[in-house]
């Protein structure tokens, strides 16, 4: 990303913090990604509003990214592979997903789930979750050169 776009990224920001206040006042539910899909798979009882919060998180993102082309949000503008990685931007992301699919799982949540709503609540184990992001992103960043 070339450029600090401030007030998309704090319009963002509230959205999001909004979204999760929501489902948590609303439905007493936590906004944390891993485990709302997580629960789909055995299906649970509640799985209803779970497949509704997702089908509505990504089909918004294409929304934002019809509607609001200049913000550059498609994928191969955001995080394009490094150039010693010979198999695509599309490949990097998957292989990023999987690593971050996996992270949740043992890390017990998401970043969203420890980012957003477990650092609200002053959870314990998600500020050491969140410290951990932030110092594996900086590594990354480091080592990838991506920025």
């Amino acid at each position: 990303m070339d450029s600090f776009t401030p007030i998309p990224a704090t319009i963002g920001g509230l959205l999001i913090g909004l979204s999760a206040a929501i489902l948590w006042l609303g439905n007493g539910r936590i906004a944390g990604i891993s485990g709302i899909f997580g629960q789909l798979l055995p299906p649970a009882q509640t799985v209803v509003w779970r497949l509704v919060f997702l089908v509505a998180l990504v089909g918004g993102t294409f929304v934002a990214a019809d509607l609001l082309p200049q913000l550059g949000n498609r994928p191969e503008s955001l995080v394009p592979a490094p150039a010693w990685f010979a198999g695509g931007t599309m490949v990097w992301i998957a292989i990023s997903g999987v690593l971050t699919g996996l992270g949740t799982k043992i890390g017990n949540g998401c970043t969203s789930g420890h980012g957003v709503c477990g650092l609200a609540r002053l959870s314990t184990r998600s500020f050491v979750a969140v410290g951990v992001f932030f110092v594996v992103a900086i590594i990354t960043v480091t080592l990838t050169g991506i920025v």
